[in-house]
């Protein structure tokens, strides 16, 4: 699923949920124009824009395919991308990678982490896992249990070596902030 809607400032809000939610009856390229499309607001530049990322992205040979034809990363890159093509402010992504293989979703949320980053892109990720929240974010806002309410705002900073989510899972402090977190989280309060 995704959407995009104006909060209360007027900010457009793009969202990924867990599940990518591509119709199979509509080929890759028809995907990714979907919110376009439904809003109205489908143009030349919207569709040089989405060619760019299909091309950046890796999906260019399939933009004439049915998502049966793509990979699971595959078929995430190509919701990230429909999700892009609203020209989102802000990115809300509900676990966008817990439908994934443990080695998909490393590649794909290395993909995505760059993504993000190279589009200049702010995301919101929720995550329960530890390691991919502290490899794609540049700060992890720790939840109290229900009702949930911020029990800390971690900063993360690596070094420029460890400039992806994967190179970060070997960065010395990783060890240090995943316990840090962990700790947090056990933490009753």
């Amino acid at each position: 699923m995704f959407g995009k809607s104006q909060g209360t400032s007027g900010t457009n809000i793009g969202y990924m949920l867990q599940k990518d939610h591509l119709f199979e009856w509509r080929t890759v390229y028809d995907n990714v124009l979907l919110g376009p499309e439904v809003r109205h607001s489908l143009n030349q530049d919207i569709k040089k824009q989405v060619d760019s990322m299909l091309d950046t992205y890796g999906l260019s040979a399939f933009k004439c395919s049915p998502p049966s034809a793509l990979s699971g990363g595959m078929r995430q890159r190509a919701a990230l991308i429909r999700t892009l093509a609203l020209e989102p402010d802000i990115l809300l992504l509900d676990e966008p990678f817990s439908a994934l293989d443990y080695q998909t979703r490393l590649e794909v949320g290395d993909d995505i982490g760059s993504i993000l980053r190279r589009e200049g892109k702010t995301a919101v990720l929720v995550t329960h896992d530890l390691a991919e929240a502290i490899t794609l974010a540049d700060r992890v806002v720790i939840l109290s249990h229900r009702p949930a309410r911020v029990k800390r705002i971690l900063p993360l900073h690596f070094d420029e070596a460890f400039d992806s989510p994967l190179k970060r899972r070997s960065a010395p402090c990783f060890s240090e902030y995943f316990n840090e977190i962990w700790k947090e989280l056990k933490s009753n309060g």
